[in-house]
Protein backbone atom coordinates (compact mmCIF):
# COMPACT_ATOMS: atom_id res chain seq x y z
CA UNK A 1 0.00 0.00 0.00
CA UNK A 2 1.13 3.53 -0.73
CA UNK A 3 0.36 6.74 1.09
CA UNK A 4 -2.63 7.15 -1.24
CA UNK A 5 -3.98 3.78 -0.09
CA UNK A 6 -3.42 2.09 -3.46
CA UNK A 7 -2.84 -1.66 -3.35
CA UNK A 8 0.29 -1.78 -5.50
CA UNK A 9 0.28 -5.61 -5.52
CA UNK A 10 -3.18 -5.56 -7.13
CA UNK A 11 -2.00 -2.95 -9.64
CA UNK A 12 1.03 -5.11 -10.47
CA UNK A 13 -1.19 -8.16 -11.01
CA UNK A 14 -3.52 -6.21 -13.30
CA UNK A 15 -0.60 -4.85 -15.33
CA UNK A 16 0.95 -8.31 -15.65
CA UNK A 17 -2.41 -9.63 -16.86
CA UNK A 18 -2.74 -6.74 -19.33
CA UNK A 19 0.77 -7.33 -20.67
CA UNK A 20 -0.71 -10.56 -22.07
CA UNK A 21 -2.91 -8.43 -24.37
CA UNK A 22 0.16 -6.63 -25.69
CA UNK A 23 2.20 -9.74 -26.53
CA UNK A 24 3.94 -9.87 -29.87
CA UNK A 25 6.24 -12.66 -30.86
CA UNK A 26 6.29 -15.34 -28.20
CA UNK A 27 7.08 -13.35 -25.09
CA UNK A 28 7.55 -9.65 -25.88
CA UNK A 29 5.04 -7.02 -24.77
CA UNK A 30 4.98 -3.30 -25.46
CA UNK A 31 6.09 -1.43 -22.35
CA UNK A 32 3.45 1.25 -22.13
CA UNK A 33 2.89 0.98 -18.39
CA UNK A 34 4.13 2.92 -15.38
CA UNK A 35 7.87 2.47 -14.81
CA UNK A 36 7.43 1.77 -11.09
CA UNK A 37 5.06 -1.10 -11.89
CA UNK A 38 7.43 -2.51 -14.51
CA UNK A 39 10.29 -2.34 -12.02
CA UNK A 40 8.19 -4.17 -9.41
CA UNK A 41 7.42 -6.90 -11.96
CA UNK A 42 11.11 -7.13 -12.82
CA UNK A 43 12.23 -7.61 -9.20
CA UNK A 44 10.54 -11.05 -8.72
CA UNK A 45 11.48 -12.14 -12.25
CA UNK A 46 8.16 -11.81 -14.07
CA UNK A 47 9.75 -9.71 -16.84
CA UNK A 48 13.23 -8.93 -18.06
CA UNK A 49 14.87 -5.63 -17.16
CA UNK A 50 12.59 -2.88 -18.51
CA UNK A 51 15.40 -0.31 -18.46
CA UNK A 52 16.79 -0.61 -21.97
CA UNK A 53 16.41 0.93 -25.42
CA UNK A 54 13.81 -1.59 -26.59
CA UNK A 55 10.17 -0.58 -26.84
CA UNK A 56 9.06 -3.85 -25.34
CA UNK A 57 9.76 -6.02 -22.29
CA UNK A 58 10.36 -9.76 -22.29
CA UNK A 59 8.10 -11.88 -20.13
CA UNK A 60 9.92 -14.75 -18.45
CA UNK A 61 8.44 -18.26 -18.53
CA UNK A 62 7.07 -17.67 -15.04
CA UNK A 63 5.75 -14.27 -16.09
CA UNK A 64 3.96 -15.78 -19.10
CA UNK A 65 2.31 -18.44 -16.92
CA UNK A 66 1.33 -15.95 -14.24
CA UNK A 67 0.04 -13.40 -16.77
CA UNK A 68 -2.24 -16.02 -18.33
CA UNK A 69 -3.54 -17.11 -14.94
CA UNK A 70 -4.15 -13.53 -13.80
CA UNK A 71 -5.73 -12.58 -17.12
CA UNK A 72 -8.23 -15.43 -16.85
CA UNK A 73 -8.91 -14.56 -13.21
CA UNK A 74 -9.32 -10.81 -13.69
CA UNK A 75 -10.93 -10.79 -17.13
CA UNK A 76 -12.94 -14.01 -17.51
CA UNK A 77 -14.93 -14.71 -20.64
CA UNK A 78 -18.73 -14.62 -20.24
CA UNK A 79 -18.86 -18.42 -20.10
CA UNK A 80 -16.08 -18.55 -17.49
CA UNK A 81 -17.83 -15.84 -15.46
CA UNK A 82 -21.12 -17.78 -15.57
CA UNK A 83 -19.34 -20.93 -14.39
CA UNK A 84 -17.74 -19.02 -11.51
CA UNK A 85 -21.11 -17.51 -10.56
CA UNK A 86 -22.70 -20.97 -10.56
CA UNK A 87 -19.94 -22.36 -8.33
CA UNK A 88 -20.32 -19.46 -5.89
CA UNK A 89 -24.10 -19.88 -5.79
CA UNK A 90 -23.73 -23.61 -5.07
CA UNK A 91 -21.30 -22.87 -2.25
CA UNK A 92 -23.66 -20.26 -0.79
CA UNK A 93 -26.61 -22.67 -0.97
CA UNK A 94 -24.52 -25.32 0.80
CA UNK A 95 -23.60 -22.86 3.55
CA UNK A 96 -27.23 -21.79 3.99
CA UNK A 97 -28.42 -25.39 4.35
CA UNK A 98 -25.95 -26.09 7.20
Amino acid sequence: MTAMGIDTAAVDEAVLARLRLRLHGQNHAWKSFDWDVLNRLYEPGMIGNPVNNAKSVVLTEEGLRESECLFNQLFPSPSQAAKIDNEINLQLMALESE
